[in-house]
């Protein structure tokens, strides 16, 4: 399975500072064929990823999406839209907007089919709200994965994202701790289907360089998902070059 490193600015870079950001990450990344290099950038400055990215090895999408492809919904964005930006992927489901906005799984759910709807693929975001015992976790990760049971395995990532690893001042969960998550994830998603053992399980919540290596050396990680450490080039470029010791080959 091939690795994901992604990265979103979330409320981050204007348009004309996403143009400078994509010009410096482009040649940093450019050596890096063994990997899938994604950026999420705010509806704003997307259309500056379609110009600065284009004929790249790397990809770009949204933070989020309405669940609905058409209609009466003042200020929201549809999926065809993003789609006509050329974006690849859509994140939907973050902690902050279920905190924020009240999204509940069923909306997450129905925002994942307007996404696959429209060609793209969907990173869906789960996780516990704070620091419990691992059968919490267990009941918590299953609640928002169970409507996922009709999407399209193949368009589809599920980032792993604790809250409690999440914002400023947080810390990494330990590499261990997210391995043994990962395979939680996993086995739900093939109890599910069979296909759920090629859904890639990438993980988010204050990724740094430090912890990158380690993460990624667990078996059931397939990638990470960078938040505001990503928003410096060289830290995010330095991060999607990070060595993996792991044996690929064999899904991990």
């Amino acid at each position: 399975m091939i690795i994901h490193i992604g990265a979103s600015s979330k409320m981050n870079l204007t348009s004309t500072q996403a143009a400078a950001y994509l010009d410096a990450v482009r040649p940093m990344v450019a050596d890096l064929v063994d990997r899938n290099v994604f950026v999420l950038l705010p509806f704003t400055s997307i259309w500056v990823a379609r110009e600065r990215l284009a004929g790249s090895n790397v990809r770009w999408g949204a933070q989020d999406v309405h669940s609905q492809d058409a209609g009466a919904h003042t200020g929201d964005i549809s999926a065809p839209m993003l789609a006509d930006l050329g974006c690849t992927y859509v994140e939907v489901g973050h902690h902050e907007r279920r905190r924020d906005y009240g999204e509940t799984d069923e909306l997450v759910a129905a925002k994942v089919e307007a996404v696959q709807r429209s060609g793209m693929t969907a990173i869906v975001c789960v996780g516990e709200r704070r620091k419990v015992a691992m059968d919490e976790v267990v009941g918590e990760l299953h609640r928002q994965l169970r409507l996922l049971g009709s999407a399209d395995f193949r368009r589809l990532i599920v980032a792993y994202e604790p809250a409690w690893a999440i914002g400023v001042g947080a810390n990494s969960a330990p590499p261990t701790y997210v391995g043994a998550v990962h395979d939680t994830i996993r086995a739900q998603l093939v109890e599910m289907r069979a296909e759920g053992r090629d859904v890639p399980i990438i993980y988010g919540g204050s990724v740094t360089m430090k912890h990158a290596s380690a993460l990624l050396a667990q078996p059931g990680v397939d990638g990470l998902f960078v938040g505001r450490m990503a928003l410096d080039p060289a830290v995010f470029s330095a991060i999607a070059h990070t060595h993996v010791e792991r044996d690929w080959s064999r899904g991990g």
